[in-house]
């Protein structure tokens, strides 16, 4: 049985809001088990664990899926009130919360607050006679929010990672009847690369400056509309870093163009409210997993043809300048996959990118593979965008 109570969670760190891992990442959806099913079957997730009526959750549903060292939370609402569920009818199915393991939940929300910060929800401590998780929030931009969070005994973060509960209130699948095939059909995801977010027009350095402030983060890339667009379309984007560079938080805005950018679809269809875009998810073998996530099904963007007419020159040139070794992976098989290749002076990466996840052109994950390289496909974003404004053009919303 678990008990509520405040937080007591003691800290060893000197620094409150020294970031360990990503906790999870939390979805609000309109329905969990359907949503569950969509992943495990497209994306190969592992579907964990649950809290739900049958574990004396009154309120909402929870799945907990996993994948490497990602974790994702699946929440819907069983009454017409709840959060996720009026969040879903405003804003669609997408991530609401993007949690951060800390050693202390309590202080570093503490510190959070008093740098400038506004709370979502004060530190609250699930515990049993086995352990606690300690849980407390603060808000970001538009609809998204951060999740400080704290473990103890059996709800450690290494027990976790080894296959522990998440928290009190949970319990274990058995026999998912898509878990063992996923076992055995893997798609190779690893863990949150990073998570990219929407944010009005004028509003890019305002969250800039709330992520140095209030988080302690750090520019790490910018990209102006000269990098980033087309003829029609572009946006400016800054890329945020945690001091250890543990996690990554790009944050976009539209940028004057012919016709309308993505990001600005994504506001229209997301309430004219900013939130999280996308999730990048790393993979060590970018042409296994985009291989097995296209025979499940997963919709990606179309990659131009001739793309691959000038890719590998302008690639292969500058990792030879840089005195790195060329792309070694077979170029036909990433022609016929339709994955992008990008480079700098530290190497290489791979990327594609699904299409919008539900029926909103909101959400979409990104998969990526880096060798080296510790950018963005800064020379694919021309090629990138081009798909996107076809899908733009298709949906009517060009």
């Amino acid at each position: 049985m678990s008990t509520l109570s405040p937080s007591t969670a003691s800290s060893t760190a000197t620094d409150p809001l020294l970031l360990i891992d990503v906790d999870h990442v939390r979805f609000y959806v309109g329905n969990a088990k359907q949503a569950a099913f969509f992943y495990a079957s497209a994306f190969g997730f592992q579907v964990e664990q649950i809290a739900d009526l049958t574990t004396g959750s009154r309120d909402r549903a929870m799945y907990l899926l996993t994948q490497g060292n990602i974790r994702i939370i699946l929440e819907s609402s069983l009454t017409k009130d709840g959060a996720a569920a009026k969040e879903s009818a405003q804003y669609g199915d997408g991530v609401k919360d993007l949690a951060l393991t800390v050693f202390d939940a309590e202080k570093a929300w503490k510190q959070a607050i008093k740098n400038g910060g506004e709370s979502a929800y004060e530190p609250t401590t699930y515990s049993d006679d086995t352990g606690s998780v300690t849980f407390a929030g603060l808000k970001t931009y538009g609809r998204a929010q951060h999740s400080f969070v704290s473990r103890t005994g059996a709800y450690a973060l290494p027990s976790l990672k080894n296959g522990g509960l998440f928290m009190p209130g949970f319990r274990m699948v058995k026999d998912y009847p898509l878990n063992d095939y996923n076992h055995k059909n893997p798609c190779g995801l690893k863990y949150v690369d990073h998570a990219v977010g929407n944010v009005e027009l004028g509003k890019m350095n305002t969250w800039v400056k709330w992520y140095e402030e209030v988080l302690g983060f750090a520019m790490f890339k910018h990209f102006d509309d000269k990098d980033i667009g087309t003829e029609y379309s572009s946006l400016m984007s800054k890329v945020m870093a945690s001091g250890n560079h543990l996690i990554k938080m790009p944050i976009n805005e539209p940028a004057a163009g012919k016709k309308k950018s993505q990001i600005q679809e994504y506001l229209d269809w997301h309430d004219n409210t900013a939130g999280v875009q996308h999730l990048a998810l790393r993979t060590d073998d970018e042409l296994t997993s985009i291989t097995e996530l296209r025979r499940r099904g997963v919709d990606f963007l179309t990659i131009p043809e001739t793309y691959y007419e000038t890719v590998w020159k302008r690639v292969n040139a500058m990792l030879t300048q840089h005195g790195h070794t060329v792309v070694k992976e077979d170029h036909t098989r990433v022609k016929d996959l339709g994955i992008l290749v990008d480079a700098d002076d530290e190497g290489y990466l791979l990327q594609l990118f699904t299409k919008p996840l539900q029926d909103r052109p909101t959400l979409f994950f990104e998969i990526i593979c880096r060798r080296g390289s510790q950018s963005f496909g800064k020379g694919n974003f021309k090629a990138l965008f081009e798909s996107l404004e076809v899908e733009q053009d298709r949906r009517g919303n060009l």
